[in-house]
């Protein structure tokens, strides 16, 4: 967003500086983690710098993995505790706490494959170079 921060920015323009589409900004709007934008007489959607804060922290919740699910039932209890960070911010460590351990499983997994990938491939440079006899 431009320096001046009261200066609304349009879905447009908005879109191009997230690398999103404006179709992700409705459709986020549409599932009710926006809240209401402005529409000036052209009738062109507008966003304030509150509203592209909270763009902006729903796209790094997704990056981290938070469903979108997830980030309706966050909305909806911010928006009904009149955007209270205290009665929001227990309920999102224990969301990012469930996420770090499906991380973490999804690490150990890996390098579980990791090491069956290597032992496979020096099985087979052992049967190439005749260390070992193909076992059927």
């Amino acid at each position: 967003m431009s320096e001046n921060n009261d200066k609304p920015v349009q879905i447009g323009d908005l879109a191009r500086q997230l690398g999103i589409t404006t179709r992700t900004i409705r459709y986020y709007e549409e599932i009710g983690l926006m809240g209401a934008t402005e529409r000036p007489d052209g009738g062109m959607r507008s966003y304030r710098r509150d509203e592209v804060l909270r763009l902006k922290f729903i796209l790094k919740m997704k990056e981290l993995g938070i469903t979108l699910k997830e980030m309706q039932e966050l909305a909806r209890n911010f928006d009904i505790n009149r955007q209270d960070f205290h009665t929001i911010t227990p309920q999102l460590l224990d969301i990012l706490d469930f996420h770090i351990k499906k991380v973490d499983r999804k690490i150990a997994s890996l390098t579980s494959l990791k090491e069956e990938i290597v032992d496979y491939r020096v099985r087979i440079l052992d049967i190439l170079n005749g260390k070992s006899q193909v076992v059927r």
